[in-house]
């Protein structure tokens, strides 16, 4: 029974249900990068470049495969050693995009608090019931 009440408390803490949440936001949030990047981005790179799909690029290191293979079927051919490089290059891509993402939420979300600390700095607090009551004890006693 140890075990599992240990457990129990370990799942429930706050940080594992923040970590839990963090992680089914960031695969959501992938999701969203992956199809900026392959509907979006990559369209517009494979129009400047002149290739209509990333993940096709590769390299015949060894091997007979007729050119103009694609990647998937230039992979079957017995004997074929093939430096795929095109699905990389989706990927950092994919990737850069998800750190400028991630980088510009920081950003926002740093610019926000310090916000919000200036306008806690700049309020000064108000007084205290027993400040407030001390001080009109010290301007009677002044008035005396």
């Amino acid at each position: 029974m140890g075990f599992v009440k240990e457990f129990k408390e370990f799942a429930v803490k706050g940080n594992v249900m923040d970590l839990a949440v963090g992680v089914i936001i960031g695969g959501a949030f992938g999701k969203i990068i992956d199809s900026v990047v392959n509907d979006l981005v990559m369209p517009v790179v494979a129009a400047i470049i002149g290739k209509p799909d990333f993940s096709n690029m590769y390299y015949l290191l060894k091997g007979n495969v007729k050119v103009g293979t694609a990647l998937a079927d230039a992979r079957k051919v017995d004997g074929a050693v093939i430096f795929a490089y095109g699905n990389f290059i989706t990927v950092a891509i994919n990737f850069l995009l998800l750190a400028l993402v991630i980088f510009m939420m920081v950003k926002a979300i740093n610019a926000m608090k310090r916000k919000e600390e200036e306008k806690v700095a700049a309020a000064p607090p108000a007084p205290s019931n027993e400040e407030v009551l001390l001080s009109e004890i010290r301007d009677l006693l002044k008035n005396k």
